[in-house]
């Protein structure tokens, strides 16, 4: 016994603190009874009648009594738990009405009464009121029984202690949720539960003081006074029937819990929170109702009680009920600033959101001095009920902002249930100063007649067409409050109804109807891509012979055969059906389905032979079978690379297709009035522009393939270029060498292949599998992250990393390509010795990358990306394997410095060791590795420049042709990283940017001094140009026609998300968009290069139609175009960032392909096809996925940066240290920087700064891996630990037993308000939403240092959309100037204004290695365009 009761000692001390603690609270509750079973139960284990177990059970059983826990417990006939939604509108509505029958005064209470005096404690009619869900009113003495007169103070015995510690290791041991109260719903063992103090002894219970009354008592009309009297009260503190303190406005009143409040009463004149001139009043309600009436001088809500018997307006509470009601405040306050936000801003971000709540300084007066994100969290379901009122009240055709970016995010978070607008809920704020419509919006798009007329049409056939259709029938979730409700009958729309009177034209669902959970889901819809692979659609050869249909038709020849090849005669000319057709002609070919419009074909050839006769037809392909869909000219063809023989008997008839060439005078006939129509539809008349590519989606010139006199009535183009291609696809040598010893294998100096020529000495690419070294370094090793002796108790939540799948890691990155150099080009020898020239094959040297040496890829991350070694290692290959072709040079060699080598293009390589796999050792490279053309010639290394440069200077003729920089105008230019990789290119001069935000515009001036820089709305700039002027209001010049030669800009669109069907005002807000504004730019100016940049769904919003409308317009406009989806990771930044980009070039000029990819990067985060009307369109890119450079890592990034804290402020620092990667010697540039700019981070509140303190180093950590402890902020305040008070239908309970859920919802039931959780550092609406989002994989995440950024975002959030923003090592968020080298600025590129401008600026932003490689590509276009005009020239 002695040893036994050794350990109940221990025990008993090791707990006194925290039992003492729950005995305070607990004992109170327990009857003189339990406490005479407990200390029998006790006494009995101690002399061995009963075991432990038994004891623990009994004592389990005994309290569960006692102390109801949250298992739905009915105490006094009312379930302890409650539902959501249990009641719906119309069974509130029933009740009410009781409650006014049977009571006068009751009935009183709904109204409140009207205060002659002070105008301003009016309620609005449309104020809100929460009502408790109950008819009958107990008398006034009866709420104040006090429970705990009934039960026994007295302070419990040692074995008592004893026993209930037993029972508290208990509940803990085995998860049995903590005891709450039955009543306030609150923990009873919570250290923020507080009891009322008491009332002073002079406090009357009934108020009958005539101070307070507004009336003498022998007034008139005193009597006849009907609506309930109304006061003002101070120093109020609310509680339930037990005593304990608690809000009010957390659902309990709804659920018949009985609250009641003391304060000082005042009269309804006096203004003056103190004391003074008040009557102190106890135990006041129960209370009814509580409701809000509006903005109290615009900035405090006027919150107010109403009992059976007064409406009291709330003023100051006490001292103790202060935090309490500050939270009611800060949540009524929040609202205000979130909906307001909104109106102004629908397209903010969920970061937006957070950085406007962060920065707003509430109003003085309240108890709380700033908001965080862990405020908004908070309150999220009022704020959204919020703004679902707000969207109640307006328009059926404006947009409801619940569908906008920012809380869609907010919602799944938060985990907010929508559409609970009972009556009993709704607590809508009038904000009738602060909050009204913006009747502006945004300015009226300036347009071109041409891009107008587009937009008019298009959409005036959509809605007329939707009209006859019967209008878009209103969808519902039919789950959610809102849509089980029935029609109010009092709206516009419910008066329109032909049920309630009215005509039934309108069609619009009842405003009170409007489902929220169908709005979000649409809008969410909008914005998610499909990426599933859709199989590219067969070639329609096949789909033709299937489908045409034959006809009856007399055929007969037309003057002799104009040539006979074999049993071929080909003829000029044919009647069919008394309809002469000849050679050159365009007919029309019928369809088996009727459903299908005709073929269309030119008649490439005609002859006959034994099969009949026949006609070649090369096909054209009509406009609604582009990617331009429903959007083209229905008259409107394109020539494909389509065709195939034909019988006669086919034919329909002639028709006329005529080529609409661009005029003379295209550049300057931009904005002109035009007729939206080229020709008149009269049945049998089409017209053709461009040349059309079906599977990269490229709209071009037709090309210039001509007959010869031989082949004049027997050819076709489509045939030539399709042969063409299939011709460059096999491998063709030349240039025979001489040989003697090699009897086996013909050489040769060169060979084509892919319209290229490779000769003896030249570089090449090869796939990574097409070779192996003779090392085998160390490969990373794809290890588990994941943990497996995790105690669950203290993290709870690792359970939910079960994929060993890290976001933003590069372990399943493929190689880069492999590059060799050709020793020799041979084909072997057949028997009858002629070389077989079908198989070409080249014998390689191979070259070593860094990190396929014995130093692995650590020995890559100090060395230049394009750096080798030269092996003598050998291997043979076969040329269709080859993927192009590259330069690499000895650098001692070179004439020029390594940098400026390099800086030459993308394909140059160089060598200065040898490396031999066999001693794993470096060496000096021999002779023969030295390439013939440059040897002896350099001074290497870039020593010697001056004599590099006479060398240059006599060999001008090997420079690369100049190029002149186009005159570029930038509209949304931000801050201007899109014109900084045009430059970098060295293909424009950007001398005119539009940006309507302040910062940016000053960020893109500070580092374009010579650019004009406009901060103005770019319709009103348009509008002034278009009327005439030459000058803006501020004397800027303006850029006029002819004037801009490149246009680049990526227009906002965030606007067309939600837009789910086409109605006048989807049609308005599309008329109306900055993308219709910037198209208006382009046909005014008709630059010669166009390029819009947007995010990738650009190319899916609205199923596309944004996207087909814009290539509509360009293709009208007789603009060559193409669009494609671009990954900035493939081109040198360490960060996923998918853009979509339309490129477009004017007559004359060769349309850019899009730039093959550099770097190689993580294969999940390159999907970039887009799929539009079920077909898969891919941009032009033949090397995929591959890479010929490794990929850019976050240690690449930014391992050199000095280390700082959370909220980093010094704008300038020292470096501290050299670059340590070739990108950190890139980014820095050449010339030396000894100061380090913007090295700066966000401040993050001490809860968020201890969350980042917690969470691990290790690749792949998250909010997932954080402890459930109790620590101590930087602020001085503790957190608490999350409370696991549900069992979790999905998760089960942990290994140890553990429930694993946080709210009644984990149980399948409606989410309880009471449930939430705050101020703990793991956050509670992640577990609480966690089952539906992924687990919330990658908040609070840490980069990796040989990972990636996800998509840099314009304000790095750990709980943002983004979430992984942490330093890989520091416990901060990343840095504006770590954010800045993510997207590739220069250090040297200056940014502007706040630390949240700059990111956002940075954010914002087009990454100029991405801008700088499509720049390349237009350079390229160009120097090919001016090439070709010289030979014509010569």
């Amino acid at each position: 016994m002695n040893s036994s009761k050794t350990v109940f000692e221990l025990l008993i001390l090791s707990f006194q603190h925290h039992v003492k603690e729950k005995l305070k609270l607990v004992q109170d509750f327990l009857h003189v009874d339990a406490q005479d079973q407990l200390t029998s139960l006790e006494e009995k284990m101690k002399s061995s009648e009963i075991s432990m177990e038994v004891y623990i059970s009994k004592v389990k059983a005994l309290l569960g009594k006692e102390l109801p826990l949250e298992n739905g417990v009915e105490q006094n006939g009312r379930a302890n738990g409650f539902s959501n939604g249990s009641h719906d509108d119309e069974t509130m509505g029933v009740q009410e009405e009781e409650e006014a029958v049977k009571s006068p005064t009751a009935a009183k209470g709904k109204g409140g009464r009207r205060s002659k005096s002070n105008s301003d404690t009016k309620k609005s009619p449309a104020s809100s009121r929460v009502t408790r869900n109950s008819g009958k009113q107990p008398t006034i003495m009866s709420m104040f029984s006090r429970v705990c007169d009934e039960l026994n103070p007295s302070a419990l015995s040692d074995a008592s202690v004893f026993s209930t510690s037993v029972t508290f290791l208990f509940c803990f041991s085995f998860q049995t949720p903590p005891p709450k109260c039955p009543d306030c719903r609150q923990y009873l063992d919570d250290s923020d539960l507080k009891f009322f103090q008491g009332d002073p002894d002079n406090a009357p219970e009934m108020l009958t003081d005539e101070r307070l009354s507004l009336f003498d008592s022998n007034e008139d009309g005193f009597e006849s006074y009907e609506e309930l009297p109304q006061h003002k009260i101070t120093n109020f503190s609310v509680y339930d029937k037990r005593g304990h303190l608690c809000p009010f406005d957390a659902g309990l009143i709804e659920k018949n819990v009985e609250l009641y409040f003391s304060c000082v009463v005042k009269p309804i004149y006096d203004d003056n929170p103190c004391l003074d001139g008040g009557v102190p009043a106890k135990k006041l309600g129960p209370i009814n109702a509580w409701w809000i009436t509006g903005f109290d001088g615009g900035e405090k809500a006027l919150i107010g009680f109403t009992t059976a018997f007064a409406d009291y307006i709330l003023m100051h509470p006490s001292e103790e009920y202060a935090p309490i009601f500050a939270l009611m405040q800060e949540k009524i306050y929040m609202s205000k600033i979130v909906v307001e936000f909104l109106q102004k801003n629908p397209d903010a971000t969920y970061e937006d959101l957070l950085n406007k709540i962060e920065t707003t300084v509430p109003p003085a007066g309240l108890n709380f001095n700033c908001f965080t994100e862990d405020t908004l969290l908070r309150h999220a379901q009022f704020v959204v009920e919020q703004v679902e009122s707000y969207d109640e009240a307006g328009d059926s055709d404006e947009q409801p902002i619940i569908v906008t970016p920012c809380m869609r995010d907010l919602i799944k978070l938060a985990g907010v249930t929508l559409g609970k607008r009972r009556a009993a809920r709704r607590q809508a704020i009038r904000h009738p100063t602060k909050i009204e419509k913006d009747s502006k919006g945004p300015t009226k798009a300036t347009t071109t007649t041409l891009v107008y007329q587009i937009f008019d049409t298009f959409f005036s056939d959509q809605i007329e067409q939707n009209d006859k259709d019967g209008g878009a029938k209103r969808q519902r979730c039919g789950v959610c409050e809102v849509c089980q409700s029935p029609d109010c009958g009092k709206c516009v729309a419910c008066k329109d109804m032909i049920k309630f009177g009215g005509s039934g034209k309108s069609k619009q669902a009842c405003k009170q109807r409007r489902c929220p959970n169908l709005a979000v889901k649409e809008a969410e819809d909008d914005e998610t891509i499909e990426e599933e692979d859709v199989p590219v659609e067969k070639s329609k050869k096949v789909s033709h012979a299937k489908r045409k249909k034959q006809t009856q038709c007399k055929l007969s020849w037309i003057g002799e055969p104009i040539q006979t090849e074999g049993k071929k005669q080909y003829y000029k000319k044919v009647s069919v059906n008394d309809e002469v057709l000849e050679v050159g002609d365009c007919v029309s070919v019928s369809s088996e389905d009727p459903s299908i419009p005709l073929y269309l074909a030119r008649i490439a050839s005609l002859w006959e032979d034994n099969n009949g006769k026949m006609f070649h037809a090369h096909w054209f392909l009509r406009g609604i079978h582009t990617v331009l869909g429903e959007s083209s000219d229905p008259l409107e063809l394109v020539i494909v690379d389509e065709c195939e023989d034909m019988l006669l008997n086919y034919v329909q008839g002639k028709v006329d297709v005529m080529y609409k060439a661009p005029s003379n005078n295209w550049f300057m006939e931009g904005g002109m009035d035009v007729e939206i129509k080229v020709i008149e539809d009269d049945g049998k008349s089409f017209f053709y522009q461009f040349w059309y590519d079906t599977e990269f989606a490229r709209f071009e010139t037709p090309p210039k393939t001509s007959p010869t006199d031989e082949n004049m009535f027997k050819f076709c183009g489509s045939c030539v270029r399709t042969k063409e291609r299939e011709e460059q696809e096999v491998p063709r040598v030349s240039e025979p060498l001489d040989q003697k010893d090699e009897d086996n294998k013909a050489l040769y100096a060169s060979a084509f292949f892919k319209g290229k020529q490779f000769k003896v000495g030249d570089g090449v690419y090869l796939p990574p599998e097409a070779f192996n070294f003779g090392v085998k370094p160390a490969s990373p090793q794809k290890r588990s992250h994941r943990k497996e002796d995790v105690d669950e108790d203290l993290y709870p939540e690792y359970y939910r990393k079960s994929s060993d799948y890290i976001k933003g890691s590069n372990l399943d990155a493929p190689e880069p390509f492999r590059v060799a150099r050709i020793k020799e080009i041979f084909c072997h020898r057949r028997s009858n010795n002629k070389p077989d020239n079908s198989e070409v094959k080249l014998r390689l040297y191979k070259f070593y990358r860094p990190e396929n040496t014995h130093k692995g890829v650590k020995a890559s991350y100090h060395t230049d990306i394009n750096q080798l070694y030269w092996s003598d290692e050998e291997v043979t290959v076969s040329m269709t394997e080859v993927l192009g072709r590259c330069q690499v040079e000895y650098a001692e060699d070179l004439n020029e410095s390594i940098q400026e080598y390099s800086s030459g293009g993308p394909d140059r390589f160089y060598f200065l060791e040898a490396y031999n796999a066999k001693s794993k050792s470096f060496e000096d490279p021999p002779n023969h590795a030295r390439s013939a053309v440059h040897k002896g010639k350099g001074k290497g290394k870039g020593k010697g420049k001056v004599a590099a440069q006479e060398t240059q200077d006599s060999n001008v003729d090997q420079q690369a042709p100049k190029v002149a920089k186009y005159r570029t105008l930038d509209v949304f230019s931000g801050c201007g990283g899109l014109s900084e990789g045009f430059h970098q290119a060295g293909i424009s001069e950007t001398l005119w940017a539009i940006e309507m935000w302040e910062p940016a515009a000053q960020a893109f001036r500070l580092n374009n001094p010579g650019t004009t820089v406009f901060t103005e709305d770019c319709n009103v700039l348009l509008k002034l140009v278009m009327s005439g002027e030459k000058t803006n209001s501020l004397g800027q010049k303006l850029p006029q026609k002819g004037d801009v030669e490149m246009l680049c800009g990526g227009p906002p669109c965030q606007g067309f998300s939600g837009m789910n069907r086409f109605n006048s005002r989807t049609y308005s807000k599309f008329k109306n968009s900055l993308v219709v504004s910037y198209l208006s730019y382009c046909d005014y100016y008709r630059p010669k290069f166009f390029l819009l940049e947007n995010v990738r769904n650009f190319v899916s919003f609205k199923k596309s139609m944004v996207l087909k409308l814009t290539l509509r317009c360009l293709v009208r406009m007789g603009y060559q175009c193409t669009f494609g989806v671009l990954q900035a990771g493939q081109y040198g930044v360490a960060q996923t960032r998918r853009r979509a980009i339309i490129l477009a070039a004017a007559p004359g000029e060769k349309l850019p392909h899009y730039p093959e990819p550099l770097h190689v990067f993580a294969p999940r985060a390159c999907s970039l096809s887009v799929v539009v009307d079920e077909r898969k369109y891919v941009s032009n890119v033949t090397r995929g996925n591959g890479g010929i450079y490794r990929t850019i890592t976050v240690r690449d990034t930014m391992s050199d940066l000095p280390e700082i804290r959370n909220g980093a402020a010094a704008l300038e620092i020292s470096y501290n240290g050299e670059p340590q990667s070739w990108f950190q010697r890139q980014i820095r540039g050449t010339q030396y920087q000894p100061i380090l700019k913007d090295h700066i981070c966000k401040d993050m509140s001490a809860l968020v700064e201890g969350r980042m303190r917690h969470i691990p180093l290790a690749p792949g950590s998250d909010w997932r891996d954080l402890p459930n402890l109790e620590v101590r902020l930087k602020d001085g305040t503790m957190t608490k630990k999350l409370r696991y008070t549900h069992s979790d239908k999905k998760n089960g309970r942990s290994s140890t037993g553990s429930l694993r859920g946080v709210c009644t919802c984990a149980e399948g039931k409606p989410c309880d308000p009471a449930d939430r959780q705050f101020n703990t550092l793991i956050p509670w609406c992640l577990p609480h939403t966690g089952n539906r989002h992924n687990h919330w994989a990658g908040l609070y995440g840490r980069l990796e240092w040989d990972g990636f950024f996800s998509t840099t975002v314009t304000n790095p959030e750990p709980m943002g959309k983004q979430g992984r923003v942490l330093h890989p090592e520091q416990h901060r968020v990343v840095s504006v100037r770590e954010c800045a080298r993510s997207q590739g600025f220069p250090d040297t590129y200056r940014l502007f204004g706040n630390i949240l401008d700059k990111h956002r600026q940075v954010g914002n932003a087009v990454p100029p290695p991405l801008s700088r490689a499509i720049g390349l590509e237009i350079k390229q276009c160009v120097l090919e365009q001016s090439a070709a005009h010289l030979d014509i020239w010569k």
